[in-house]
């Protein structure tokens, strides 16, 4: 849940196949790029005809990087410049101050703005998508679950159990492929968490099949044509939609006995909501629960191979806590309040890696920003890689230091959006929060590990790993013996 609204899919739409549908789908002439002589745009190149700037946009590069791209421009044009992306003008921000003055002012000055194509992957109701009321509505049923859900002891153990059901599959093992076992890891949780679904069961194993095809969708060129991944993409989402209608239809009929409530039966509740609305809601969550996190888990895991004093301090906090339990005894939420280099652990890999890159939006009127104006109609892209990464805002900015964030917590929370801001502040930060850290727990206390020597986290501008994340690891007690 790092991220629901906008973290995961502000990156995943952001690719190049998007581009190849603007140009496939949308008229170049359908712009503003001709029709409004704004005075006062930010200084910029709009590059060539139809495809504009965005293939070199798109390069991959390092995820603690801006990319040669950005890069380039900023050196050239400053923070603040105009291009031409995914098939419209835009201006491009890197500038911190003018990312959170977009963020703030959603929905009254911006509005978010995603390629039309990706409507009949998400659904008509996506929080992704929406605006306005329904946007409000739906998300405060997220906020109020996610809220009473963090800190629930069911929920706890469950988190507890999964990561160590994976700690004792490593057992005997040389190497994992760390990255497709998150992935599993953060989707079994999710299906339980939302649905009361065990990993064991059937249905499980046809919802993680489905959401693989489904992810797919987002990194593949969205023409509904059969046999392409988007049209798969497209069909997993139906199957997923009835799979959840099934579940939904039991709930209703009183065919299931359980003892503890789950996010589901607190939707069906609320008497406001059609079914297709329960469908996206829990679809989005999961989603979000399932690639964001799962790649922040990575990230972590990948930093934390390359800042051994960083490993030591993590494994130090989180033996102290374990001194203070019973064997066998699960952690708890005051626990998790004691894990103070853990949280900077976390915000510092998603200030270094960029989990999100960028988000979409559109300016609703012109704007003036500065000495600049947004001309209305035009995309305006905040890249927070940029101010991640801002040499006058971070001392080493590529460098992973959690120690920067324990120096001056407040200081730093002002310098980084890592979980976006304003309407659309990721609603499940806590929640994705604490279960990384309890993930973290169980794992620096059962292993040690290192990653290949050409292993790396690319932006493409979603989070990739070169390898997968192939780890070579060893039990922690053997590493001190």
């Amino acid at each position: 849940m790092v991220g629901l609204a906008p973290i995961l899919f502000s990156l995943l739409l952001g690719g190049l196949p998007i581009l190849l549908a603007c140009i496939l789908v949308k008229k170049f002439s359908a712009t503003h790029d001709h029709q409004n002589p704004a005075k006062n745009l930010p200084p910029g190149s709009m590059g060539w005809p139809w495809f504009g700037e965005t293939l070199d946009f798109l390069k991959p590069h390092y995820t603690y990087s801006v990319g040669s791209f950005l890069q380039q421009h900023c050196s050239r044009y400053g923070k603040v410049f105009k291009s031409h992306l995914f098939g419209s003008p835009t201006i491009v921000s890197c500038d911190l101050e003018l990312n959170m003055f977009i963020l703030q002012n959603e929905e009254k000055l911006f509005q978010a703005s995603y390629p039309k194509a990706i409507h009949g992957i998400l659904g008509k109701h996506s929080l992704l998508t929406i605006s306005g009321e329904l946007h409000r509505k739906l998300r405060s049923i997220a906020v109020s679950f996610i809220a009473n859900s963090k800190s629930a002891p069911d929920f706890l153990h469950w988190v507890q159990k999964l990561s160590i059901s994976m700690m004792d599959s490593w057992n005997g093992c040389k190497q994992v492929s760390f990255y497709k076992q998150a992935k599993a890891f953060t989707l079994s949780l999710m299906v339980k968490h939302l649905l009361s679904v065990k990993p064991e069961e059937p249905v499980a194993s046809r919802i993680l099949q489905d959401f693989e095809t489904y992810m797919t969708g987002f990194v593949s060129l969205p023409v509904n044509i059969p046999g392409t991944a988007y049209a798969k993409a497209v069909k997993a989402r139906v199957r997923l939609s009835s799979t959840v209608k099934e579940i939904m239809e039991e709930r209703r009929k009183g065919n299931v006995n359980r003892n503890t409530e789950d996010f589901l039966d607190v939707i069906l509740s609320k008497q406001s909501l059609n079914d297709e609305e329960i469908v996206s809601i829990v679809l989005d969550i999961m989603l979000g629960g399932y690639e964001t996190t799962a790649t922040l888990m990575s990230l972590i895991v990948y930093f934390l191979a390359h800042a051994p004093i960083a490993f030591r301090k993590l494994k130090e906090e989180h033996q102290s806590i374990r001194q203070n339990k019973k064997d066998g005894e699960f952690l708890n939420w005051e626990d998790y309040k004691k894990m103070d280099f853990s949280h900077y652990v976390i915000y510092e890999a998603m200030r270094c890696g960029n989990v999100v890159k960028f988000v979409h939006r559109k300016a609703l009127v012109d704007v003036k920003f500065k000495e600049f104006v947004i001309p209305s109609g035009w995309k305006v892209l905040p890249i927070f890689s940029g101010a991640h990464l801002d040499q006058a805002l971070h001392e080493n900015p590529a460098e992973f230091d959690p120690w920067r964030w324990a120096e001056d917590y407040k200081e730093m929370s002002k310098k980084v959006t890592v979980f976006g801001g304003g309407v659309r502040l990721c609603p499940g930060a806590e929640l994705a929060k604490v279960v990384i850290a309890f993930f973290l727990h169980h794992l620096v206390l059962s292993y040690r590990w290192k990653t290949k020597p050409d292993e790396s986290p690319l932006a493409y501008p979603f989070v990739q790993f070169r390898r997968g994340l192939q780890l070579e690891i060893e039990p922690a007690d053997a590493a001190a013996a």
